[in-house]
């Protein structure tokens, strides 16, 4: 069974960062490519950064680049979302997922396993 566990959220403030882990158990973590998503009430989730498998390639959205960066520790089955420079904006649960193959997306239906998220809210 595929268990992903983000922890590391909370509160923080406008210009504070934040480093969002998953842990991940129940497949090979080294032969996927994962990713992040964040979802506030109301809306669908939206894409926020993808990794490969090896790390080597990443993604993000533009609302986040040069804020946020995606990395992953295959040794010990943990993917992280360094968050900095944050906005109020940012608010949301954030979601970590498991890809169905090796390259990193930014296509919601490319993920077969989800966390259960983990609340960021930012104040301003």
């Amino acid at each position: 069974q595929v268990r992903l566990v983000e922890s590391g959220g909370g509160p923080v403030q406008a210009g504070g960062s934040l480093r969002l882990s998953c842990a991940a158990s129940g497949r090979t973590f080294s032969n996927y490519a994962m990713g992040w998503f964040r979802q506030v009430p109301g809306s669908e989730r939206q894409f926020v950064a993808t990794i490969s498998w090896t790390g080597r390639s990443t993604n993000y959205a533009d609302f986040v680049k040069g804020r946020f960066t995606i990395s992953r520790d295959n040794a010990k089955n943990t993917v992280y979302l360094q968050m900095d420079a944050l906005k109020p904006e940012d608010t949301a649960v954030y979601y970590c997922a498991s890809a169905t193959s090796y390259s990193g997306t930014n296509s919601r239906e490319l993920y077969d396993y989800w966390g259960q998220g983990t609340q960021v809210t930012v104040s301003s």
